[in-house]
């Protein structure tokens, strides 16, 4: 398997290091990269459920970059860990417009949502929404948890009222938690009121924008509602 991955440009690094910092401040773990076809699929996770009796949605970032070959590997890494590196990448450029090869950190093997794989194909187009309507539903739910979770609340309460406000319906989309509104929103991925579009393939649904996607996946208690 390869160690390394070639990005077309610098510009395509900043990119990946803006939305990698993106991820790093809502959940600083990990993150997974699958290479392909000429294509790097970086995953990031928004939320997951913590445990058997937690009832959070799995909810996904997705961002796909170009690379200059077709090496193929699935990988998952510190966020952390692959940051520094981009770090040093960028204070290192000679010239923007030349591939910048970047050395994959020391993988992670305990990292459960990164064994769920979205499917590839078989989605089905359903009604949209604007971009600001998934803003103002983040918005609000970010100000519910912030009035809701005290400084020293501890992890387990955290991660309740977390559960409760993320995992809500969106009104007017069924089968769309809020935590997906929360994700669009955190990775940069929402442009006012530019349209996001919907799709679903079984308990996946994913809402897809000009700068990334928000997959979900349902918990098996949420198919019956």
């Amino acid at each position: 398997m390869s160690q390394t991955f070639s990005l077309v440009d610098s510009l395509s690094l900043g990119d990946l290091q803006v939305y990698l910092g993106r991820a790093g401040r809502v959940e600083d773990g990990s993150v997974r990269l699958i290479a392909g076809s000429g294509v790097l699929a970086v995953y990031v996770a928004v939320l997951h459920p913590a445990g058997l009796l937690d009832e959070s949605p799995t909810v996904l970032g997705l961002r796909t970059f170009a690379l200059t070959d077709r090496e193929a590997f699935d990988v998952v890494v510190p966020v952390r860990s692959l940051l520094e590196r981009l770090a040093r990448l960028q204070s290192d450029i000679a010239d923007p417009a030349a591939p910048v090869t970047v050395s994959l950190p020391m993988q992670v093997n305990t990292v459960t949502w990164a064994a769920i794989s979205p499917p590839k194909g078989g989605w089905t187009a359903l009604d949209g929404i604007d971009g600001s309507g998934l803003e103002a539903v983040a918005k609000a739910g970010i100000d519910e948890v912030a009035t809701a979770i005290p400084s020293g609340t501890g992890e387990q309460i955290v991660q309740r009222v977390r559960s409760e406000v993320w995992g809500r319906p969106i009104e007017g989309l069924e089968h769309v938690p809020a935590g997906a509104a929360f994700a669009a929103l955190s990775l940069g991925f929402l442009g006012g009121t530019d349209a996001v579009r919907i799709f679903e393939t079984g308990p996946w649904t994913r809402l897809s924008t000009q700068r990334g996607h928000v997959l979900v996946k349902r918990r098996a208690w949420s198919l019956q509602r």
